[in-house]
């Protein structure tokens, strides 16, 4: 596939700067650039490489000046990081998909599988589950009986979705993600801790990305929810009964306990905690390892710490903390200046 400077800026609504009919074929970091590539800029840090990069065609901001002569035909966009994200969605469509059912793949009698489904090896599918049109399932990826998994949606290896879970379009699992394992439900009962039963459903909705090793529990009663184009991080952990809102990010080793109601928009960086039941509203953003201990969130609000606080209070207590070894010098010293002062009134008096 080649594509020209003038094809691609009519495609992310771009203006050509150099050569309309350079041509590409590849893509290429900046400062990995080769000829026939397209490259993308949009920090400042790498703007050294605007300059010494071989790729032939680069995305640029609209209001980048170059401070020297740049050798590749430049695309001017809005948002060079939202355009080569289209441009590598259409390449990523342009390429074949397969299709079929390979004859160790396992399909019960009473399934319902969609047209140009691709089953890889050792896949299975249960009684009375559905897979819809266009969906891959992977070596050893399973789907449970009753379960539904929608269109277009890429299952890799060993994914599991549980019996009666259900799985929107244009979801994707990655490796090792489960849907619908027993949310972590036990009670005390004598000398031993009695399991309860986990009867309820968990749901992705459409356009929602579960990465690697990532686990969304089924509900004790009703459904765990992640909302439509939420994007999982590997080795996150969610909850039964867990609702998460719509185009949220949770990034890796984010744990959210039971209960617990995420807003739409939100961003919960690497390891962050979420207890049991706290409601959070829209567009909270918590940075790394942020500990939620109880409400008070706020809408729009940025939190970090543990305990949290907003992020403002938290760095100035942090400038704080890096100068407790200096204080603490300074209390001694202090203390002592005031203990020579004592026994001089002391003997004064």
């Amino acid at each position: 596939m080649e594509f020209t400077a003038q094809q691609i800026a009519h495609y992310v609504d771009g203006t050509v700067d150099g050569n309309p009919e350079a041509r590409v074929s590849t893509f290429a970091k900046i400062e990995e650039g080769v000829e026939g590539a397209l490259s993308f800029y949009y920090d400042p840090n790498y703007e050294q490489y605007v300059y010494e990069t071989l790729s032939t065609v680069l995305l640029v901001p609209q209001a980048f000046q170059p401070a020297q002569p740049v050798k590749a035909t430049l695309v001017r966009v809005d948002n060079p990081r939202l355009a080569i994200s289209k441009l590598l969605s259409l390449y990523e469509s342009m390429k074949p998909k397969r299709t079929g059912i390979d004859p160790l793949a396992y399909v019960a009698p009473t399934a319902k599988i969609g047209k140009d489904v691709y089953l890889a090896p050792f896949t299975a599918v249960g009684d009375n589950a559905v897979i819809g049109d266009g969906t891959e399932l992977h070596p050893h990826a399973t789907v449970g009986a009753n379960a539904k998994v929608g269109s277009d949606c890429i299952l890799y290896a060993n994914t599991t979705v549980y019996h009666d879970c259900i799985v929107g379009d244009r979801c994707i699992m990655h490796a090792g993600s489960v849907v619908g394992a027993d949310g972590f439900g036990f009670t005390p009962s004598g000398d031993h801790l009695e399991k309860i039963p986990q009867i309820g459903i968990a749901v992705l909705e459409d356009d929602v990305e579960l990465g690697a090793n990532s686990c969304v529990d089924r509900a004790m009663m009703g459904r765990t929810v992640v909302h439509r184009g939420t994007k999982i991080d590997n080795l996150v952990q969610v909850a039964h009964n867990v609702d998460i809102g719509a185009n949220s990010i949770l990034c890796a080793q984010v744990g959210v306990a039971g209960s617990t109601k995420i807003g739409e928009w939100c961003v919960l960086a690497g390891q962050v905690g979420v207890p049991n039941q706290v409601n959070m509203p829209d567009h909270v953003t918590l940075g790394a390892k942020t500990g939620i201990t109880g409400g008070g969130l706020k809408a729009g609000e940025t939190y970090m710490g543990f305990p949290h606080m907003p992020a403002r209070q938290w760095r100035r207590c942090y400038a704080t903390f890096r100068s407790l070894p200096e204080m603490s010098m300074q209390v001694r010293q202090l203390q002592k200046q005031v203990e020579e002062l004592q026994k001089k009134l002391d003997a004064k008096s």
